[in-house]
């Protein structure tokens, strides 16, 4: 039997907001509809849940996910499996003297996909700049 190589999408970014307000955009469905997608989230281990997106050729728009780890205020981890690809998300939060460090790791990209992995780096970029906006507008 042959391993495939895969790549990983890693985007890391320091946002000056407390670690509260982080883990919340996080994990609240409300919050993660503004910088994610729509999605019946919750932060329970072992719980499926769908990030919806607009349908397009070929795709109905869903992804379909489940929980793998709820670490507060540390670490959240979940599947994501679309097109017959499955992939594991994992979001690290790290104090820093300025606030803290996010960092977003998709993983599982066969690493003869350069379109895929491409797509998502573009994407990740785009949803953590807004996830510094949504976790900026919150109130403690």
């Amino acid at each position: 039997m042959t391993v495939s190589e895969t790549r990983t999408v890693v985007i890391e970014r320091e946002m000056n907001h407390s670690i509260d307000k982080i883990w919340r955009a996080l994990t609240d469905s409300h919050l993660v509809a503004e910088w994610l997608m729509k999605n019946d989230f919750q932060p329970v281990v072992g719980r499926p849940f769908t990030l919806n997106s607009d349908p397009m050729p070929q795709w109905d728009g869903v992804i379909a996910c489940k929980v793998t780890a709820v670490e507060p205020k540390t670490r959240l981890a979940y599947s994501w499996a679309t097109m017959g690809v499955e992939l594991m998300v994992n979001v690290t939060l790290t104090p820093t003297g300025g606030g803290v460090l996010v960092r977003i790791e998709q993983s599982g990209f066969a690493a003869d996909n350069d379109a895929a992995f491409n797509g998502a780096t573009y994407g990740w970029r785009r949803f953590i700049a807004r996830l510094d906006e949504v976790a900026g507008g919150l109130s403690q």
